[in-house]
């Protein structure tokens, strides 16, 4: 890499996108610096001194000038997307056309230092947008396409990368299922995109920037030559991953089902695959004509099945795909264990539970304020574990206090060890079964 290499500013490079474009170009030898507003502890040590946390979108123009003119950058890759609205996650029009135009806005202030904008968008046609999502996306191309700034544009589709994350990661899940798709989503277009085409891109466009070239204004759909269907691509992943013989079809409505729910966790703070958005884009299809892209870069597109060939599966695939699903039912069955177990005792089994505090020298008010203390804390702890947020704090919590239940009771009321129905035994397996949601709590 020559020594003039342009300034690479990737922004978003904490998503799967984001990642693999900063990694790769670090790889290829340029100057990089990685942007977002955080980083796991494992993208920190693989991106080193390029990783840069800021809360870009909150940022006005003036700051996003600011930060951009100190690490002189010349060419930037905007890789932010809010595929539908979350608490604490700003909104989709914020995200894409709000935070474009600031952005436009702060490239202008660079005075007279040049810089390219390369903008990842969607692919697809404007008519055919029915979500906030690609209205807003395209929104943030008509921004840009309407600028003075040198820019590309590039529209991926379905991106295959080494991690999985949203709906890549679901497609992972749905090949470890013997389960097919609605007929009507497998059918779909979803024309594949390996991550490491659109980094090669970006370095393409790099190159041409370092040896003076300055007219970009490109948008290009950056994907394989012949789209595979949703059917398809699933099937590819689990020829990948050995997944089981797909034997019933997924009744429709329950997609349908499974994607309200999805909306409902979202509002808790989680960031579920299947959403209302996702499947409605699903049901949109992925296609594009990567033939411009082809004739200006001279770079062949990578099909599907070379690009899954490029990422070859172990076992941590399959455990991963496994339990990505399961993840959702361990929590939901936590949160109703805790509330439920608590909301009982300071019901219906009222009486009950202060009889066993009492029979063993207890005062009943005593036992009355303890049976109170506890089943309002199996409460919280249910609460807590059902918005993200809290969900860490609550899973310890519910740890602690099983053991303090297991402790007390093994002084207090040992013979409760051996009742029929073993209440304090089944403590064990429901410690076990936290420990394993705190293993699987972290989305990236």
């Amino acid at each position: 890499m020559a020594a003039d290499a342009p300034t690479i500013a990737v922004l978003g490079a904490s998503g799967l996108i984001g990642q693999a474009v900063a990694l790769d170009l670090l790889r290829r030898g340029f100057p990089v610096a990685a942007f977002a507003r955080r980083f796991t502890g494992a993208q920190k040590a693989a991106l080193g001194a390029a990783a840069v946390e800021a809360p870009l979108v909150d940022l006005d123009a003036r700051g996003l000038a600011t930060l951009l003119a100190g690490r002189k950058v010349d060419i930037l890759v905007n890789c932010i997307g809010v595929l539908q609205d979350m608490p604490g996650k700003g909104t989709a029009s914020d995200a894409h056309g709000g935070f474009v135009s600031r952005l436009l806005s702060a490239m202008g202030q660079q005075g007279a230092r040049p810089q390219l904008l390369v903008h990842l968008s969607i692919p697809g046609l404007a008519e055919d947008d029915r979500t906030a999502f690609s209205a807003t996306k395209r929104e943030a191309e008509r921004l840009i396409s309407g600028s003075t700034v040198p820019f590309a544009i590039l529209r991926p589709g379905f991106v295959v990368a080494p991690v999985a994350y949203g709906g890549s990661a679901l497609i992972r899940a749905l090949a470890a299922l013997p389960l097919r798709l609605p007929q009507e989503e497998a059918s779909r277009p979803f024309a594949a995109t390996d991550v490491a085409d659109i980094s090669r891109t970006v370095a393409f466009l790099a190159d041409a920037w370092g040896q003076g070239r300055r007219d970009w204004r490109e948008t290009w759909d950056v994907m394989e030559r012949r789209p595979h269907t949703v059917g398809e691509v699933v099937e590819a992943f689990r020829a990948r991953i050995g997944g089981p013989a797909p034997r019933w079809r997924l009744p429709r409505a329950l997609l349908s089902l499974g994607a309200r729910a999805g909306d409902l966790a979202a509002r808790l703070g989680w960031a579920p695959p299947v959403r209302s958005t996702a499947l409605a884009e699903m049901r949109r299809g992925v296609a594009g004509d990567p033939a411009p892209w082809v004739a200006a870069t001279r770079l062949e597109p990578r099909s599907l099945e070379a690009a899954l060939a490029r990422y070859p599966a172990g076992v941590q695939e399959l455990w991963f795909a496994r339990l990505y699903l399961l993840k959702p039912a361990i929590l939901a069955i936590l949160v109703v264990f805790w509330f439920v177990s608590g909301l009982i005792a300071l019901t219906v089994a009222f009486e009950a539970a202060v009889a066993i505090l009492t029979a063993h020298a207890f005062p009943p008010l005593l036992a009355k304020v303890v049976t109170v203390v506890t089943s309002l804390a199996d409460m919280a702890i249910g609460a807590a574990i059902a918005v993200r947020r809290w969900c860490r704090a609550g899973l310890l919590a519910g740890i602690a206090l099983s053991l303090f239940y297991m402790a007390g009771a093994a002084v207090l009321t040992p013979e409760m060890w051996v009742e029929p129905l073993g209440a304090l035994v089944k403590t064990g397996p429901a410690i076990v079964l936290m420990l394993v949601a705190l293993a699987i709590f972290e989305d990236r």
